[in-house]
């Protein structure tokens, strides 16, 4: 134990853990304002604590960028060290009370509306056995959220991030397909043909055009004339469909399931599309955070093996 402490070269630490961690939650929070919330102290405290570990470190770690703050080189260099010491001091608080081996705190996984709908609630189930410790924030949405400004812990998004900070893992490819109910596919027919599609009614999503040229791309004569309602959530475009407004396009295990929902005869195969799971690297230093990645890494194939 001795040798152990003799390899620590105290001198070389020189600058205050507690300035280090403001830079942490300046860097997780996007401003210093809200950095400051969050820790509960005044912003320009916050200011000088950040301001004193730069000058004790010798960098500049943030730029300002509109209203907010970006980090720059030097501050992703350091910023997974400075979280590896939050998690640190984080497991030396559990350990000191007993609970090193519960896993607690929150979490933020952010999915599509209709992943967020009907794929997650029995994973979140399987989650509340194994760490009912563990508070689960959801971010229902379509917009792809920014996991370095921390507006989520994990993602599922359905396009590869090109951020070098994150880590993406294909986990499986999905498929969708075009759904009406069971009256309006009887009543539509065979819409392979340019007659028949002119007389057929869609739900549209907010990226409509990217809609309409990807059905068209895959054959189907389409335009912005089938295309009369435009709901701003695919939620809502589902519900509209099973209404009997027209037709909609959701995922194949949720439209196969769906009672009094048929699949729309139009002549084109299903939609793949792949699925990814993203986090940021602290997926490799914090507990709950690899608990959670770690479960849908391996449930969801299962879920969506089409």
């Amino acid at each position: 134990m001795d040798s152990m402490r003799g390899c620590m070269d105290w001198k070389r630490v020189n600058f205050d853990w507690n300035h280090a961690r403001s830079f942490l939650v300046t860097a997780d929070e996007g401003s210093l304002s809200a950095a400051a919330r969050a820790l509960g102290m005044t912003q320009p405290t916050l200011g000088r604590q950040v301001a004193a570990l730069e000058d004790e470190l010798g960098v500049v770690l943030f730029e300002r960028v509109g209203r907010g703050l970006e980090l720059t080189d030097a501050g992703h260099s350091l910023l997974d060290h400075v979280r590896a010491m939050a998690d640190a001091a984080g497991n030396l608080s559990l350990s000191a009370t007993g609970r090193s081996q519960s896993v607690g705190g929150t979490i933020r996984i952010t999915a599509s509306e209709i992943y967020a709908a009907y794929l997650l609630p029995p994973l979140l189930e399987m989650l509340r056995k194994q760490a009912p410790e563990l508070t689960i924030e959801v971010v229902a949405s379509n917009d792809i959220r920014d996991l370095q400004r921390r507006e989520a812990d994990i993602a599922l998004r359905n396009t590869r991030p090109s951020e070098e900070a994150l880590i993406a893992k294909r986990v499986v490819d999905d498929e969708a397909y075009l759904f009406a109910t069971e009256a309006m596919v009887e009543k539509l027919g065979d819409l392979s043909t340019p007659a028949a599609m002119r007389k057929a009614d869609f739900i549209g999503l907010p990226n409509n055009g990217v809609l309409i040229e990807g059905l068209q791309a895959m054959g189907l004569k389409v335009g912005p004339e089938n295309f009369r309602i435009h709901p701003d959530n695919h939620l809502v475009h589902w519900e509209m469909a099973r209404q009997g407004l027209g037709v909609g396009v959701v995922p194949v295990w949720l439209g196969d399931s769906a009672q009094g929902m048929a699949r729309v005869d139009c002549g084109i195969d299903p939609i793949p599309y792949p699925v990814w799971l993203v986090a940021h690297r602290e997926v490799q230093t914090s507990r709950k955070v690899r608990l959670v990645y770690d479960l849908l890494a391996q449930e969801i194939p299962r879920m969506l093996r089409v």
